[in-house]
């Protein structure tokens, strides 16, 4: 799916002032009559909701809209030129190319934003006579329209986002629970882009997108990451699908988890329904009764469904709408936030006290924050974490030793080989 476009845009320009006399026959001394130049058209953005990707701009980038006409005599002002209108599926961020600066953020059916404004039409000589100078022989230029480069995103707008790793059953149950067919096959990766599929419960309808699968560094952009979590931001409510067939459902969980919380941290807040995927399979029933235990344990809602047999998909579809109803009302944001700088999340620094390292960095800070630490797979996943930010080469150039304490964040850690 094509979610992200450069387009240039240019307002019309604004046309010319006349510069013209009334040439009457009774009137021999006629005075300026030269009309204004019309006002070039803009470029609009507006949201269509039957709109869902961006594949419209893979063959056109650029837009223009009408210049103005130029005045005329007898005072005549020139047509306006036409306004070209640019159709956006909602969840489109507009930013300047530039400065990385969000210019608006178009969710709502026929939501408009001026992309760029056409230029002021030139005044006539007309508008130029005084009392000292009752025949001027000046006008204006039309003004030129506004021209820029802007970066449209596309964040795909679903009531429900499904994740889960790799092959774990995501399109199978979209498939199921809607008219969506997104492609299906029994190996990772089957979809290359996000799904939406609209889901009848009772008498409602609730958008699900599911979000191909994540793998471990997704948050940093590995296996095209930061392509697919940037999606789920304006879900709702998440069900986490784990796959029944998995030699480690729970590290799955761990992992995913850990993803959307590196990516964003409101993500690792955001409601989620946990559901054990193929449980027609003996593997998924021998481990149905432990899973379930440990994601009760975390105070998640979980349930055991199958895709494949449709088993328990109602009791699921109808924990999703509960779920979804007692939600509070999402705080409105602003269309324009204001910009800031983006700051580098990866910087940490290293301080020691005696024998106690402290390690303070955001990212680092957040990864231990969101750390099952009972949990051996998450432990040697936040050790790699330490690596890869170059955490552990800075403890071991700062002359940590095996036993010393190192605290991160509200954690206290002992370090060993």
């Amino acid at each position: 799916m094509l979610d992200e476009v450069k387009i240039y845009v240019k307002g019309g320009d604004g046309g010319a002032g006349a510069v013209a006399f009334r040439r009457e026959k009774y009137v021999p001394l006629g005075g300026p009559s030269g009309g204004d130049g019309g006002k070039g058209g803009d470029v609009l953005f507006v949201v269509d909701p039957r709109l869902s990707t961006l594949a419209a701009f893979q063959k056109r980038v650029h837009f223009k809209a009408e210049s103005g006409k130029h005045g005329s005599s007898n005072n005549k002002t020139g047509a306006s030129g036409s306004d070209h209108t640019v159709y956006l599926p909602p969840g489109s961020i507009v930013r300047d190319i530039d400065t990385g600066q969000v210019l608006a953020d178009l969710v709502k059916p026929g939501q408009h934003f001026l992309a760029a404004q056409g230029g002021r039409g030139g005044r006539g000589n007309s508008r130029f006579k005084t009392s000292t100078n009752q025949a001027p022989r000046m006008a204006e230029k039309g003004e030129l329209g506004q021209e820029r480069w802007l970066l449209i995103e596309l964040k795909l707008i679903a009531d429900v986002g499904i994740v889960g790793v790799p092959n774990a059953g995501k399109s199978t149950l979209l498939s199921v629970i809607s008219a969506a067919r997104p492609k299906i096959a029994p190996y990772p990766f089957t979809t290359l882009e996000p799904n939406l599929g609209v889901a009848i419960v009772g008498d409602r309808e609730l958008v699900f997108a599911d979000i191909p699968g994540l793998v471990e560094g997704a948050h940093a952009g590995v296996g095209l990451g930061h392509s697919f979590l940037k999606h789920i931001q304006r879900t709702r409510l998440l069900i986490h699908l784990l796959d029944g067939a998995s030699s480690n459902p729970m590290g799955d969980f761990v992992q995913i988890s850990t993803e959307l919380a590196l990516y964003d941290e409101s993500l690792g807040k955001r409601p989620q329904i946990v559901a054990l995927n193929k449980i027609d399979l003996p593997q998924a029933q021998e481990l149905w009764p432990e899973i379930k235990e440990e994601i009760s344990g975390h105070g998640l809602p979980v349930v055991a469904i199958s895709g494949a047999t449709h088993q328990g998909i109602q009791d699921l579809l109808n924990l999703a709408l509960e779920s979804y109803d007692s939600l509070p009302e999402p705080e409105q944001e602003p269309t324009i936030p204001v910009f800031r700088p983006k700051e580098d999340e990866d910087l940490f620094q290293v301080t020691r006290e005696g024998d106690v390292f402290r390690v303070t960095g955001k990212r680092i800070e957040r990864a231990a924050a969101v750390t099952y630490w009972q949990y051996d797979e998450a432990v040697l996943r936040f050790q790699r974490i330490l690596a890869a930010l170059g955490i552990t080469d800075a403890l071991i150039a700062a002359g940590i030793r095996v036993g010393d304490t190192v605290l991160i964040g509200d954690y206290e850690l002992e370090w060993a080989e």
